[in-house]
This record gives C-alpha cells, structure tokens and sequence, in this order.
C-alpha cells in the first residue's frame, strides 16, 4: 500500500539520517591522521595541535555534522563524562548564577551536568544521590549540603566519589569546598550599621543547621559585642528566607516589649523585603526610623523603595571555581584541591542610614 511505504521509506530516511560521522571520516576529509582530529576535538588535548590545524579540523568536523559518540568514549575511559549538580531549590534566584558558573567551566572540560533538586530535604537527598551512584557520574557538586547531612557526605567520600561543595560548606568532613566568607559578611554587615551610630541592632537570622547563616551570625555578634553595642536577640529564625518569614519575624520584633533597635540585618534579600513590610505596617520609614542590610544582592534589589544595601557575593564566579575544583580531582584524584573561600562585598544604597537620636 502506497502508505505503508511512503513510512518504511520515512524509517529508512531516518537510520541514514543518524548514520554517525566517525573520527576517521572527519580524518579522511580534513587529510590529516585519525589521531590528530582526536585531539583536536578534545577539549583536554586540544593544546596539543597548533592552532591553523585545529580550526581546519573543527571546521571539517563542522560542515560534516560530527558529534562525538560520549558513550563509547565513556566506556574507553572509564567514565560517563557527566557531573551530578545537586541544589536545594531551583526557584532560588541566587542559585541561577551559581549553576551558569558551573556549567561553563564544566562545558569547556567536556563535560555535562545533571541536575538533582532536594528540596531542602534529607531522605530526598539519600534517594537522589543512590540514584546518581547508580548513573555512575564522575563526580558531584553539592549546593545544599546542611550540617546534618554530614554523615551522608561522609559515606559518598568513603566511596571514592570525586565530591566538591558549593555555596553550603560542612565543617569537618575533609572534602572540597567553594563557598563564600559569610563570617566576613556579618561582618561588613555590623560595622557598616555601626558606622552610622546605631547602637541597638538585630539580625533576622536563616536556618541554624544551614552554616552560611551560622557564619553570618557569628561575625554579626562578634562585632557588635566588640564595639559595646547592644544586640536585641530574635528568637525565631527564617527557614526559607521567604518574604512572608521576614514579615512575621519584624513583627514579632517590633510587638515586643523589650527595647527596638534601630539597625536590621536580614541573612536574605527577600527577609529583609518583608521585614520592611511590616515595619511600614506600623508607620515606621526605612531609613528615617530603621535601617536595613540584605544579604544576596539579588537582581532588583535596587528597584525597591528604598533601594536595599545588602551584601555581595561573586555567584557565577564561585560556581566557575567549584567546577574548576572538581575537575581538577577528577584529573588527579592523588592531589585533592584546596578550598576556596571568597570575599563578599558591602553594596551600599539608601536603606541605612544614621539612627533617628543621632540625626
């Protein structure tokens, strides 16, 4: 029937349609030996080929329609040529420049992500990386590690999985780690409140098992208590860092019958957004009566009235080196790399100011 072969001969146009350019076609057409295109079309090796007969290769390769067979160059080299990339949450916004970071470096190693989302979840976790273990990727990047998940990390070490943390560090684990200085963070967070005059200040701390936050506490506290100011202590904490969390907080905060401080600093850009909120719920002008610091600098915080200070982190870059890290222990498992920690920066705009008795 006229139908029926109309589709063998749709099948038969498809199988030569996916007939596979090999190396050595590539070879035959560039007139150049086999091993020459192998190297110049491997991201790791392409250094070994002068630049003229690279670009010759690669445009052969290109006008054939070559693309590596990553299966059988996996099973070649022991390896599937993939990187798990494990998060917490994918709608986090901060997170989006971070994995950009990553999938560059990884690009350019010839290399592929895969993306595992636990939803700030421990048995999720579990059930994600036994999976990954089974995909035998060759190595992981974790963003969403918390201090309980240490004995987890610990078994995937024991393991021999190459295993870098991003962003989210657990102390005493003896793996890999980029991350940024949030002890500093607090830092900058404090002694800029405090160049302002404010003497009575706060801090809408995040999670207590998540170490960034713990970080960014620690060096809040410690320079306040340095310079004889007074910490007025919030005893609920943000798990989300939702705008809805940062609201309730500041009004608990400023319901209180203890002293009101004068100086905030929110662990996230969006805690900070609702804690603006309910102080203007009660007639209070950010930064006539209170100042505020975010942390994050997300995209936009300067839109907001008033445009938010926060503090910087270098997200994309952080991912890059997280990257960078896990290849290199791939590469050379015997040389495991040093952590990277890096320093984040005080953005400042027109939510803080001096306190109201000083103005």
């Amino acid at each position: 029937m006229p139908g029926r072969g109309g589709e063998a001969s749709d099948r038969d146009e498809g199988r030569r349609a996916r007939t596979n350019v090999t190396l050595e076609d590539v070879a035959r057409v560039a007139g150049v030996h086999y091993s020459t295109v192998s190297r110049a079309l491997d991201p790791t090796k392409v250094w070994r080929v002068n630049v003229s007969t690279r670009k010759h290769v690669q445009a052969v390769a290109r006008r054939m329609g070559y693309h590596p067979d990553l299966v059988a160059s996996g099973l070649k080299r022991g390896r599937t040529n993939t990187i798990a990339v494990i998060v917490g949450d994918l709608g986090n916004p901060r997170l989006a420049p971070v994995l950009r970071g990553i999938a560059n470096r990884l690009e350019a190693a010839g290399l592929m992500s895969l993306i595992g989302e636990t939803q700030d979840d421990s048995g999720r976790l579990q059930r994600i990386l036994n999976h990954l273990l089974g995909r035998r990727v060759d190595g992981m990047i974790m963003t969403a590690a918390r201090l309980r998940d240490g004995a987890t990390l610990r078994r995937i070490r024991r393991q021999g999985m190459p295993l870098v943390l991003a962003v989210q560090d657990v102390p005493g684990i003896r793996l890999p780690a980029c991350t940024n200085d949030d002890l500093l963070g607090g830092v900058l967070a404090a002694q800029h409140l405090l160049s302002l005059g404010h003497r009575r200040l706060a801090q809408l701390r995040g999670p207590t098992d998540n170490y960034s936050c713990f970080q960014r506490a620690q060096g809040f506290s410690r320079t306040i208590a340095a310079a004889g100011a007074v910490e007025v202590v919030v005893r609920s904490i943000a798990t989300t860092g939702s705008h809805e969390e940062g609201e309730l907080m500041m009004s608990k905060l400023l319901d209180g019958k203890g002293i009101r401080p004068t100086g905030i600093f929110a662990h996230h850009d969006l805690v900070a957004f609702g804690a603006l909120t309910a102080a203007e719920q009660r007639g209070l002008i950010c930064p006539r009566d209170l100042s505020m610091v975010g942390y994050h600098d997300l995209p936009h915080v300067e839109r907001v009235v008033p445009p938010l200070t926060s503090i910087r982190q270098p997200r994309e870059e952080l991912g890059r080196i997280a990257a960078d890290l896990l290849v290199k222990m791939i590469e050379s498992p015997e040389h495991p790399p040093a952590a990277r920690k890096l320093a984040p920066t005080l953005v400042v705009r027109k939510s803080t100011g001096p306190p109201p008795a000083i103005r």
